[in-house]
């Protein structure tokens, strides 16, 4: 038996029904054959940080898999081009962007994958519902993820209903 791992992703979407999208990920990733959700958080709006449109929505999950980091990776882009996401330019506003947080304390850097992911202790967006999920959460490079989201506390995120 394939021995799991303790995951993170980051979920968002800015266009169309922005919150049936990420409900519609999340049930799609709970269904995944050695995959099981563990915990999701609640749905964060939050303006948009270096791109353009209207106001995200954001989450965050936790799993327990036995899918290698790489093949999680394909799955979570699978998902993203069923649910019409399209890549025409950097930040582009998106029907659905998932994004691989943390994978156990695991460090990844290669061309196609970097876990953690580099940029989520500078968005509120991504700690907010990372933290209610894991409150002692752990970076395996900066330490404890709560000293983190005092930094970026001046970032507009609110919870959504």
């Amino acid at each position: 038996m394939a021995s799991t791992e303790r995951v993170f992703v980051g979920l968002g979407a800015n266009l169309g029904d922005a919150q049936g999208a990420l409900a519609e990920a999340i049930a799609a990733i709970a269904a995944w054959p050695g995959t099981r959700l563990v915990a999701a958080s609640s749905m964060y709006g939050s303006a948009p940080v270096d791109a353009q449109g209207p106001d995200f929505v954001n989450a965050a999950i936790e799993l327990s898999t036995t899918l290698e980091p790489q093949a999680l990776l394909q799955a979570l882009q699978r998902l993203e081009m069923a649910q019409g996401r399209q890549r025409p330019y950097r930040h582009a506003p998106r029907t659905l962007d998932l994004d691989l947080l943390l994978y156990g304390q695991r460090q990844i850097d290669t061309a196609e994958l970097a876990v953690p992911h580099p940029r989520l202790h500078e968005r509120a967006f991504v700690l907010q519902p990372l933290l209610e999920l894991a409150p002692d959460l752990v970076h395996p490079r900066l330490g404890l993820l709560s000293d983190w989201a005092r930094k970026v506390a001046g970032q507009p995120v609110w919870r959504l209903p």
